[in-house]
């Protein structure tokens, strides 16, 4: 087994007034491109080898259990934890047994680190931080499981999809657009928290709002708006979000009871702009959730181990990239244009013509045929395992619930 290198890096400030193209454009926030689909033959094929090697690891007593703490073992460190390390990498095929027979956590140890941390959806530090010490430690049994629950989902996709498509892989946070059964580009994606989870369907992307509003649903206006505003009355003023009742007349926020559930009489709508919720661009899918794919002011998701923190929707990387491909086939829509028309502020509404399918899906484990195996948490918990398998698992670090309640804090984007 084999492993490429891929996944997000350092975050940056969410705060830049022209962020799109400095920050879609470093390279080291790059996703790694790779010619094979999540949702194809060959990656189904590909993971039943994975069950198999799987399965004579499982049946050779797995691996044994990485000691130390976090942030402890990394490169110039010593001693049996470093050697534990090693085996763990080398059964897995991260290391190659003969690159060092030291027990310092040399840089070879370093880079199978960042091999796996690629694997399982890590920012590749070369660092065993909590996130890394906890995948690691994830019996081998466990990871066979989820090979073995994961194939049957990914058969469910063997028929013809269509000759161009999205896949948005929830567990993963990343989507894929699919051209000729063959990867055309890649992004990073925030989706739903745990408590407002993305819904799986196969569904069409209908069009694309240039500059869009945000309207904000009764769901968000109780949940995050009303103790918003209990705690900063300046809060939809600082944001640039109005309030209209029924007849569509603008009231002012000092006419609210918010201490009552009165404002979800009323309808909230943000302005366009580069701050705006949904970014500079709203992606339409045909669904009964009300979710859809789009922008982001708070780039920094995009640099996080855990990217759970929407209300349903996904946030998109590179979004510019996406609605390219979209609209490739759409007479006079280049990337010279999509450019100008954010930068103009103008709204907008594109068809997308023919509808692109889209298939979100929930995919935990698989394999390529590059030999690599990719592994990522069960987030919604919907593997299936039974009791003792699920407390295997690895559970949110203190730092990572630190990012949910962080980004809990923003507008949301439902």
């Amino acid at each position: 087994m084999s492993v490429i290198l891929a996944g997000p890096a350092a975050a940056m400030d969410s705060g830049q007034a022209e962020w799109a193209q400095t920050y879609d454009s470093v390279a080291r926030l790059s996703v790694t491109r790779s010619t094979t689909p999540l949702l194809s033959p060959r990656t189904l094929a590909a993971t039943e080898q994975a069950i198999e090697d799987y399965r004579r690891i499982v049946g050779a007593g797995g691996w044994g259990r990485v000691p130390g703490g976090a942030g402890s073992l990394k490169l110039g460190a010593t001693g049996p934890a470093v050697a534990a390390l090693r085996k763990r990498l080398i059964v897995t095929g991260d290391l190659d047994p003969s690159a060092t027979t030291s027990g310092v956590y040399d840089s070879y140890v370093e880079a199978a680190v960042r091999r796996f941390q690629a694997r399982h959806g890590l920012i590749e530090t070369g660092v065993v931080n909590q996130a890394t010490l906890d995948a690691m430690n994830v019996p081998a049994d466990y990871r066979l499981k989820q090979l073995e629950t994961n194939i049957v989902r990914l058969r469910s996709f063997s028929a013809n999809l269509g000759e161009r498509f999205v896949t948005a892989n929830i567990p993963a946070a990343l989507v894929e657009t699919v051209e000729n059964d063959t990867v055309a580009t890649r992004h990073i994606a925030g989706v739903g928290k745990i408590d407002r989870q993305s819904p799986v369907m196969q569904t069409r992307a209908l069009d694309v709002d240039f500059n869009p509003y945000w309207t904000v649903p009764a769901s968000i206006i109780r949940k995050d708006l009303i103790p918003k505003m209990q705690q900063d009355p300046n809060y939809l003023r600082d944001n640039h979000i109005h309030i209209f009742d029924k007849n569509n007349q603008e009231i002012q926020p000092e006419q609210i009871n918010w201490h009552s559930l009165e404002a979800t009489n009323y309808r909230f709508r943000e302005d366009p702009s580069t701050e705006n919720s949904l970014g500079v661009v709203r992606i339409n899918i045909n669904n009964p959730y009300g979710v859809y794919m789009h922008d982001t002011p708070a780039k920094g998701v995009f640099g996080d181990d855990f990217r759970f923190v929407s209300s349903g929707c996904m946030r998109l990387q590179n979004v510019r990239d996406y609605v390219a491909w979209l609209l490739k086939n759409q007479p006079g829509w280049d990337r010279d244009r999509i450019d100008a028309t954010i930068a103009s502020g103008e709204r907008l509404d594109v068809k997308i013509e023919p509808p692109v399918n889209v298939y979100w899906v929930y995919i935990t484990a698989w394999g390529t045929p590059e030999g690599v195996v990719q592994f990522r948490e069960d987030i919604y918990q919907r593997d299936g395992f039974s009791p003792t398998a699920a407390r295997a698992a690895p559970a949110p670090s203190p730092a990572v619930r630190a990012q949910a309640e962080r980004y809990d804090t923003a507008p949301d984007d439902q």
